[in-house]
C-alpha cells in the first residue's frame, strides 16, 4: 500500500486541529454545572448556570448520607451576579455530603459529592527560642527510667521467676560445657 505525500504532509495538522474540538465536546453527562470546595468545616458551591427570576438565583442544598431529597438538606439561597452564583455552609461536621443546586426556574444546575475531613489535631511546634516550661515540684525523678508505673505482686513474682530460671539455666549450661567428652 502506498501513502500519498499530501496525506503525510496534511494529516498531522488536521489531527492537531481536530483533537481540541473532540476533547472540548466530550460526554455531556461528565460535565457538572457546579464547583464544590471545602475549607475546614466550611463547604461552598459556585455555579454560573442559574438565571435570576423574581430576584432569586436559586437554592443550594447540602445533604448528608441519611438524607435522600433536596428538601431534607440544609438549604441556602444562592447569591452573586449573572457571571457566578454561590452558597456556603459553615460548621459542617466531618463526613460525606451531596451538594445539589436548584435554579429558580426549577432546573438542576448540578449535583456533586464532597468529603469533609476532620480538623487536624494541633501539633507542637518548635521555635528557635526555648519555650517557658513549668519546673517539677519534686525535682527530677532520676534513675526511675520507665518504671513509673506501679506493677502488682503477681507481675513482680512472675518477672522474678523468669529471671531466676534464666540464671539457673545459664549456670547449668556452663557447667555442662566445662566437662569434656560427656554424652
Amino acid at each position: 500500500m502506498r501513502i500519498s505525500p499530501s496525506l503525510l504532509r496534511w494529516g498531522p495538522a488536521v489531527a492537531a486541529a481536530a483533537l481540541p474540538l473532540a476533547l472540548a465536546a466530550g460526554p455531556v453527562s461528565a460535565v457538572s454545572g457546579i464547583s464544590v470546595s471545602t475549607s475546614g468545616s466550611m463547604v461552598s458551591v459556585t455555579t454560573s448556570a442559574c438565571g435570576r427570576i423574581n430576584g432569586s438565583w436559586g437554592t443550594a442544598s447540602l445533604l448528608d448520607s441519611r438524607q435522600t431529597s433536596f428538601a431534607q438538606g440544609r438549604q441556602v439561597a444562592l447569591s452573586g451576579t449573572a457571571a457566578a452564583q454561590s452558597a456556603a455552609w459553615s460548621s459542617v461536621t466531618p463526613g460525606t455530603y451531596t451538594v445539589i443546586v436548584l435554579c429558580s426556574n426549577n432546573d438542576t444546575a448540578g449535583t456533586q459529592t464532597v468529603i469533609v475531613a476532620p480538623a487536624p489535631s494541633p501539633s507542637p511546634t518548635r521555635s528557635a527560642a526555648p519555650a517557658a516550661t513549668a519546673s517539677p515540684s519534686r525535682g527530677v525523678l532520676g534513675g526511675v527510667g520507665g518504671a513509673v508505673r506501679d506493677y502488682g505482686t503477681v507481675t513482680l513474682v512472675a518477672g522474678g521467676a523468669l529471671a531466676g530460671s534464666g540464671v539457673i539455666a545459664a549456670a547449668w549450661f556452663l557447667r555442662r560445657r566445662a566437662k569434656p567428652y560427656r554424652f
